[in-house]
């Protein structure tokens, strides 16, 4: 493992989102957050929804993942958000490497 990950969280709006990128960069708990607009189709209380959200793709060290996971649940609107960490088990090195050095 390299010590990397991307964690990953849907929001409801840009406004939040940018809010969020912007709390999650100033602690430097991330080197890179990519923001995409998608549509999240899923189950919740029973009922079928549908509903435009802003995917957010954090590139950070995994041993930020606690503080990371931490603040989101802390500021995130949602009483049940997505918060998940995708290891990275290969990546180019001088790329982790300015992860590491914006981050740590």
């Amino acid at each position: 493992m390299s010590g990397f990950s991307i964690a990953l969280t849907t929001i409801d709006t840009q406004d939040n989102a940018d809010a969020l990128i912007a709390l999650v960069l100033d602690a430097r708990l991330a080197a890179c957050v990519q923001a995409s607009a998608v549509v999240s189709h899923y189950v919740w209380r029973g009922e079928r929804k549908r509903e435009p959200e802003v995917l957010l793709q954090m590139k950070i060290r995994t041993a930020d993942w606690e503080r990371l996971r931490a603040l989101v649940r802390e500021r995130h609107p949602y009483e049940t958000p997505e918060i998940v960490r995708v290891d990275i088990a290969h990546g180019d090195a001088d790329y982790l490497r300015w992860i590491g050095d914006v981050t740590g």
